[in-house]
């Protein structure tokens, strides 16, 4: 089992800024990418950054100079940082990390259990 555990969201006014923190645990031998996904009431849930082992990374054109995604490959952890948050932004927020696991050697995708994002003033 991978285990992906999310912290960091909550409310802040419109311009301000959160950081995201997601911190993979389990029968890890190697973690390929990592991301960010998010969905909004009524809406489906779309990819907002991901970040490969190797530092590429790719974002939704709607947060590209704004959100930037960064990992700790040493903790198995990435991260997001949301600046000049939009009330467009409020959605729920979940990890997403794939692998290979140790002993198995049998891959994985796993996604963390999701947290709340409200901006609004």
């Amino acid at each position: 089992q991978v285990q992906l555990v999310e912290s960091g969201g909550g409310l802040v006014q419109p311009g301000g800024s959160l950081r995201l923190s997601c911190a993979a645990s389990g029968s890890i031998f190697s973690i390929n990418a990592m991301g960010w996904y998010r969905q909004a009431p009524g809406k489906e849930r779309e990819l907002v950054a991901r970040i490969t082992s190797g530092g590429n990374t790719n974002y939704a054109d709607s947060v590209k100079g704004r959100f930037t995604i960064s990992r700790d490959n040493a903790k198995n952890t990435v991260y997001l940082q949301m600046n000049s948050l939009k009330p467009e932004d409020t959605a729920v927020y979940s990890c997403y990390a794939d692998g290979i696991r140790t002993m198995t050697g049998i891959g994985f995708a796993s996604w963390g259990q999701g947290t709340q994002v409200t901006v609004s003033s």
